[in-house]
C-alpha cells in the first residue's frame, strides 16, 4: 500500500488551481461518499453504478484491487472533485485494452480536470503495458467529446439508441480509442 500512497502529484488547472492527483485507498471512503452525494442526477444518470446507494461504495472498498479497477481520485482542499479509473483484464482477447471513466464536479468543469485525470490515467496504461484505450458515452455530451478528442481520442463508432437516459429517451453512444503506443510515442 505504501508505493500506491506515494504516487500522489500535484497538477495545476488553467485557472492556477492546484489539485492533488491520487490512488484512491481504503480511506477515501468518505470524500468519495461526499464527492457523489454533491453530483445532480443529470451527472449521476451517466455513472455505472448506483452510487447513491452507501452499499455500492462500501462494496468498493471492500474489492479495491488495483490490478483490476484503478482509482484516480483529484482533491482540492481534501475534498474529492474528480473520480477516473482504468479498467484492465489480465487474461483474454481483451488484455491489451482499458476502459476509461471519468466523473468531474460540475464547479470544476472547463478548468482543465477531466483532461488532467485523463491524461494521468493514459500515463499509467502506458506502465500497465496498454496498448489502446477506449470509453464511451453519449454523443451529446459535447464537453467529453471535445475533452477526449483534446487527449489524444478519435471517435470509432456510434451506436444510436443504444442506451435510455434517466427520462427514459434514447441516447446515442459513442465509442472512442486511443492508441496508447501512438500517442506516447513510444515503439
Amino acid at each position: 500500500m505504501t508505493e500506491i500512497q506515494n504516487l500522489a502529484k500535484t497538477g495545476k488547472l488553467k485557472d492556477g488551481t492546484e489539485v492533488i492527483l491520487r490512488p484512491m485507498t481504503r480511506n477515501d471512503r468518505e470524500p468519495v461518499g461526499d464527492f457523489f452525494a454533491r453530483l445532480t442526477p443529470s451527472v449521476l444518470q451517466y455513472v455505472r453504478n448506483d452510487v447513491s446507494d452507501p452499499k455500492v461504495l462500501d462494496q468498493w472498498f471492500e474489492q479495491l484491487d488495483y490490478d483490476r479497477v484503478f482509482p484516480l481520485l483529484a482533491f482540492k482542499d481534501n475534498k474529492v472533485v474528480a473520480n477516473g479509473t482504468l479498467h484492465r483484464v489480465s487474461y483474454g482477447w481483451r488484455k491489451h485494452l482499458g476502459t476509461l471513466r471519468i466523473v468531474v464536479d460540475p464547479e470544476f468543469h472547463g478548468k482543465g480536470l477531466g483532461t488532467l485525470m485523463i491524461n494521468e490515467l493514459v500515463e499509467l496504461s502506458q506502465e500497465f503495458g496498454l496498448e489502446k484505450l477506449m470509453v464511451e458515452f453519449p454523443l451529446r455530451a459535447h464537453g467529453a467529446l471535445a475533452m477526449f478528442k483534446k487527449a489524444g481520442f478519435s471517435p470509432r463508432a456510434v451506436i444510436e439508441g443504444l442506451m435510455k437516459d434517466r427520462h427514459g429517451e434514447n441516447l446515442d453512444i459513442v465509442i472512442m480509442v486511443m492508441d496508447v503506443a501512438a500517442h506516447t510515442g513510444r515503439n
